[in-house]
């Protein structure tokens, strides 16, 4: 199984639109020790033929013209692509507006929550993509899926589950009820399995907690792909960017004692790599004390154009 990060950054990626932060100033600037990053995507394939996404970030075009498997085949006529599925795991912008980027014609199918799908349905914006050619499958957590284009296998195995998490921005004016409605699948986990390979990994982008239940869970488990938004939960407060911390934006921090890295001090994961990394993150610099802090810890930190083979 063939794993591409596509984008290893949070919303808004690195540098960021109208960001001055010392990060996005210092990749303009061409500091050393920081790089470029889009916003948050992977392409997975059994066969390196046929990929499955993970998330339509907003910056879709761009890297699926940065990552030579995702271009058309020549051979394969005027019209082409490799891309046969995408699966999201909330309905976040920052994971489904890439979708509208795959409405030229292009054969794929959707795995979504059913809310997820309710989402995309009730936004008209949506129906560029041509049903007839992309079908809307709703996924159901604990339930693994084989992985199709229509008639097409990707030899691939979906297994969702939920994780703590949050609604999505756009829908908290209409959510009801206290913590602006959020309900156990609003952010989902995944479980992506090569059955011929017999190959696992989890991708987990947004998370709020790692609980017992997830713990349990991902236990042993040969890689896991992890939401590294924040290293700590009120960075963004104090370098003068937002008035949320990570727990409100639903978003775990690196460190501290109720922090990621502490989370998985104990689960005997082979390989741990951080995703989704907002530019506020003081761990994407290399070579500084954050840096070393997560890398002596044993987990990774993803850059755009990573690569892992399982």
């Amino acid at each position: 199984m063939l794993i591409k990060i596509l984008g290893s950054a949070a919303g808004g990626g690195l540098p960021q639109i109208n960001c001055n932060c010392r990060n996005c100033a210092a990749v303009r600037s061409g500091e050393p020790g920081l790089t470029a990053r889009t916003q948050s995507a992977l392409a997975v394939s059994a066969d390196g033929s046929s990929w499955l996404l993970l998330n339509a970030s907003p910056d879709l075009r761009q890297q699926v013209a940065a990552t030579p498997e995702l271009k058309p085949e020549p051979e394969r006529g005027p019209r082409h692509s490799p891309i046969k599925a995408v699966a999201l795991t909330n309905g976040d912008l920052d994971h489904v507006a890439g979708l509208l980027s795959l409405r030229e014609g292009i054969p794929f199918a959707i795995y979504a929550s059913a809310e997820v799908i309710a989402a995309l349905d009730a936004n008209s914006v949506f129906n560029a993509l041509d049903r007839t050619l992309v079908p809307r499958v709703a996924i159901r957590n604990g339930v693994p899926v084989v992985l199709r284009n229509g008639g097409e296998g990707l030899g691939l195995v979906l297994e969702a589950f939920p994780v703590p998490g949050k609604v999505a921005l756009y829908l908290e004016d209409t959510a009801a009820g206290p913590n602006f409605g959020t309900r156990e699948g609003d952010t989902l986990g995944f479980k992506i399995s090569d059955a011929g390979a017999g190959t696992s990994f989890f991708f987990i982008p947004g998370c709020a907690d790692v609980d017992a239940r997830l713990a349990a869970r991902l236990r042993g488990a040969q890689l896991v792909l992890f939401d590294g938004t924040l290293y700590t939960d009120d960075e963004m407060l104090t370098q003068g960017l937002s008035a949320k911390t990570g727990k409100r934006m639903g978003h775990i921090s690196m460190s501290g004692p109720d922090g990621s890295m502490a989370a998985f001090a104990s689960l005997d994961v082979g390989r741990r790599v951080y995703v989704h990394i907002n530019n506020s993150n003081p761990a994407l610099r290399e070579g500084g004390p954050e840096r070393h802090a997560v890398e002596t810890a044993g987990w990774e930190v993803a850059f755009d154009g990573m690569e892992i083979r399982l």
